[in-house]
């Protein structure tokens, strides 16, 4: 990231099918540094091949099928690079469906990293207008990174409502234990973005100590069956999209 702007890409796949257009792109290119972060796990497809490649070709863009502002001004951003983050960020919006069916949420992927920046300094950067309309200016994004934290604050200091901004990313947190567990560790889990909703958006109303709780005692729960049966819960590890949209995450 501190190369060039000219040379330097950086490419985080959700799934397989996006991994697939990114792998294309790569290698059809000449003169650039290109890094592509993915897993090596089987993982969940949310997107069928076709919009994979549109959605790799934008860079970045709003998940319809998982968002639930119907195009609307959302009362919450929920953004995601990288292949675990983003099971969990759907996870998350699962979870705030069930519990805040009003909320209006929007789901922003990330691809190109280097959409996150100013047009003005990178050849991939958006203009502060698309940036924009995509986070908006007021509302509250959160933003589950496969890396450091301080990268996507790094990316998008400079631009309208910034502060806003709140990322959850890698903590130099770890150990030999589950996927889930590690993804605790480093407080990136399911859980924790429906508590980071909870703190950051006021238009939930009484019941947030309440959903508050239990997330906090499903984090829990987790951690113990960890640690009991050396595995991850199978509520956590089976769990797919359970939403009717496009057949999105039910393929591994």
């Amino acid at each position: 990231m501190n190369k060039k702007a000219e040379i330097v890409r950086v490419y985080l796949p959700p799934d397989a099918n996006t991994l697939l257009s990114v792998a294309d792109h790569c290698l059809r290119s000449r003169d650039y540094m290109n890094v592509v972060v993915a897993g090596k796990q089987p993982a969940l497809n949310w997107l069928p091949m076709d919009e994979a490649i549109l959605h790799c070709t934008r860079g970045i863009g709003i998940w319809e099928w998982a968002s639930t502002d119907g195009g609307a001004d959302p009362h919450v951003v929920m953004a995601c690079a990288g292949d675990i983050p983003t099971l969990e960020t759907l996870a998350a919006v699962d979870m705030l469906r069930q519990y805040f069916p009003d909320l209006r949420v929007r789901v922003v992927n990330v691809v190109d990293l280097m959409r996150l920046q100013p047009d003005t300094d990178h050849p991939h950067g958006l203009p502060d207008a698309e940036f924009d309309a995509l986070f908006t200016t007021g509302k509250p994004v959160i933003f589950a990174f496969h890396g450091y934290p301080y990268l996507i604050h790094r990316l998008t200091y400079r631009r309208n409502g910034h502060d806003n901004i709140h990322v959850r990313g890698y903590k130099e947190e770890g150990t030999t234990t589950t996927p889930f567990d590690m993804v605790m560790l480093n407080d990136l889990d399911r859980f924790h973005l429906v508590m980071d909703v909870i703190d950051r958006v006021p238009q939930l109303g009484g019941r947030v100590a309440n959903v508050r709780q239990q997330m906090a005692d499903r984090r829990l729960r987790a951690r113990a069956y960890t640690r009991e049966h050396g595995e991850d819960d199978p509520e956590i590890s089976d769990w797919t999209w359970p939403h009717a949209a496009g057949g999105a995450g039910h393929e591994r």
